[in-house]
């Protein structure tokens, strides 16, 4: 007679020829939630980490312009009473107003560098993104709406502004 410890398989056994306990199948099955519920913690780690630093960067590039902005502003009156100094002195050229011209072109240069360049120019027609009317004239050799004179240079370009030329435009006689 055959004992019955001899006919019954072990788990090991059943594993050996790919039969598996209805446990080790229940294990192996919660094994495989369990680790996919971890891998798509980590992936949803991953995206949160990646929108993150995309986020900081676009705040660092908004804050970095903001500061910019921030600067050139403050820097604007210095570079004003440099031209008002100049425009005082005439024709003179001594030492001193040849150094404080050489002032006012590094002071632009900066400006110019931080994104904001000098918008001075006469003989184009007025554009409201740029331009600012301060005063009109009749003139008759010059289109209506044409930019006559810059009172205060304008910095900047686009949607980057920092200031608008302050300007007088011209209109035809009626």
């Amino acid at each position: 007679m055959v004992s019955s410890t001899e006919h019954s398989k072990t788990d090991e056994d059943c594993d050996a020829v790919g039969e598996r306990s209805p446990e080790a199948v229940a294990s192996q099955t919660d094994s495989d939630a369990e680790l996919a519920k971890l891998e798509d913690r980590w992936r949803r780690a991953v995206a949160d980490l990646d929108n993150l630093r995309k986020r900081y960067t676009r705040e660092l590039d908004r804050e970095r312009t903001t500061e910019r902005s921030r600067v050139a502003g403050a820097w604007l009156p210095v570079v004003d009473n440099l031209e008002r100094a100049i425009a005082h002195t005439g024709d003179q050229s001594d030492a001193v107003v040849e150094g404080v011209r050489s002032i006012l072109g590094q002071a632009l240069q900066v400006l110019e560098q931080l994104g904001y360049p000098r918008d001075a120019e006469s003989g184009v027609p007025f554009d409201p993104q740029r331009h600012e009317v301060v005063g009109v004239v009749e003139q008759a050799d010059s289109a209506p709406g044409t930019v006559v004179e810059v009172v205060r240079p304008g910095y900047g370009q686009g949607s980057s502004q920092l200031r608008p030329a302050a300007v007088v435009v011209s209109r035809r006689e009626e």
